[in-house]
């Protein structure tokens, strides 16, 4: 049986462009640290490729390993937590919940970038939740519920802990709430 987490492939070519979005808005954390290092480059580029129907989901599974290992190559937690957001990215061709992880990390790197701005990690996941088009809401209103599966990246690894779990959970609940 499939993961819900997976997500059907049409969707999961609708989220990967928003999951694009999120890790590209903090890769400049990444590349002043690491300014030769394309990996998170190239893996936001794949997601952007995949969501336009040009790769494979099967080509992509391994690139997001590729992308997270990018992580070593830096030292500041914003920078490793922005090389993280592009390895998620690329990874939501392989299962769509990795796109609520590029958003996560994402918005751990914005904030560890302005520890001195309590409102930064907030302001990331507003920004990120105005950039979801209708048909990724949608398609991200599909995905269970942070730790109801535990076959997956909303399962009780990584992601459900911590400011990533935080960020998840407000990003979900805003897909819940009733609009008016």
């Amino acid at each position: 049986m499939v993961s819900p987490q997976a997500l059907s492939e049409d969707d999961r070519r609708t989220v990967a462009a928003w999951a694009a979005d999120c890790a590209e808005r903090v890769l400049p954390l990444f590349e002043v640290e690491a300014p030769d290092d394309d990996r998170p480059r190239d893996a936001i580029a794949r997601a952007r490729a995949f969501s336009r129907g040009e790769l494979r989901a099967a080509d992509e599974i391994r690139q997001r390993f590729v992308a997270g290992r990018a992580a070593n190559a830096v030292s500041s937690s914003a920078a490793v937590a922005a090389a993280r957001a592009a390895a998620q990215a690329v990874g939501v061709a392989h299962m769509g919940a990795h796109a609520l992880g590029a958003a996560a990390y994402a918005a751990k790197a914005a904030g560890l970038a302005h520890p001195d701005r309590a409102s930064a990690v907030d302001d990331e996941i507003r920004w990120q939740l105005h950039r979801m088009t209708p048909a990724t809401r949608a398609a991200l209103q599909r995905l269970p519920l942070l730790g109801q599966d535990s076959a997956g990246p909303l399962g009780s690894g990584l992601l459900a802990s911590g400011v990533l779990g935080t960020v998840i959970e407000k990003i979900q609940a805003d897909l819940t709430a009733e609009r008016p």
